[in-house]
């Protein structure tokens, strides 16, 4: 059974004065430690001080919109990130879960104990993820998995048999299997794949994963290690 959360450091991106100090008074209740800001422009320093466990983000912010902001965080850390707004559209859920945000609640009816919960869960799959991150990261390192992994020598292997992978390869291959079940969206992978901002298309991601299936199963990984999630992206199966 998932682990209980437990207290955690939950960043409120909220402009609404009054919601903002509501959702911290239910956070302080369940024990966890809030902290709000209201400018779109506060979010990224302030995560990037406290490495908050939790981003409660509002869509509509003075600053900078919580889409960029989303986007911006997701290309940096996989913390987990609720976005509650008024807009409710399906094509504004749509775009805030394709931008990388873990769950979308409607500020309209607004139930501050469905965000309790939605922000338990949220935190009890965070625990989860990281407890099995860490256990494949044990496995690369000890040799106890087929595929080893070498991230200092930038090199990998399959059962001992060295995978000639290019730079973008090895990033893909180590994004992937450090957190086998995991199911990367193309953009995330674009972001995480080239932080430096260049334009990249999706299918590039594609492209490189082609080349990198036909390594694995070279190698003797079988055809299927890394699966295709239709209309979503990629996950590696261990």
């Amino acid at each position: 059974m998932p682990m209980e959360p437990g207290p955690s450091r939950v960043l409120v991106v909220e402009d609404e004065p009054k919601l903002s100090a509501l959702l911290a008074d239910y956070l302080r209740a369940a024990g966890h430690e809030p902290e709000c800001v209201a400018d779109g422009r506060e979010v990224i320093p302030a995560w990037t001080a406290r490495r908050h466990d939790l981003v409660l983000l509002d869509l509509m912010l003075p600053g900078i919109d919580g889409l960029t902001l989303c986007r911006e965080l997701r290309a940096v850390s996989s913390v987990p990130i609720l976005m509650l707004t008024a807009r409710a559209d399906e094509s504004d859920r749509l775009a805030g879960l394709e931008t990388g945000a873990d769950d979308y609640i409607a500020k309209n009816p607004f139930s501050p104990r469905e965000v309790m919960a939605r922000v338990k869960a949220a935190l009890r799959r965070s625990r989860a993820h990281e407890a099995a991150t860490a256990a494949a990261v044990a496995a690369f390192a000890a040799g106890s998995e087929p595929l080893h992994i070498d991230e200092s020598g930038w090199k990998a292997s399959w059962r001992g048999q060295p995978l000639d992978l290019t730079p973008i390869e090895f990033r893909l291959l180590h994004i992937l299997a450090t957190q086998p079940g995991r199911v990367y969206a193309r953009t995330q992978l674009l972001d995480l794949l080239h932080v430096d901002g260049r334009e990249v298309t999706e299918r590039a991601v594609d492209s490189h994963i082609k080349n990198l299936r036909r390594k694995l199963e070279r190698a003797g990984a079988g055809t299927d290690r890394i699966r295709s999630i239709y209309g979503v992206g990629y996950r590696f199966e261990r």
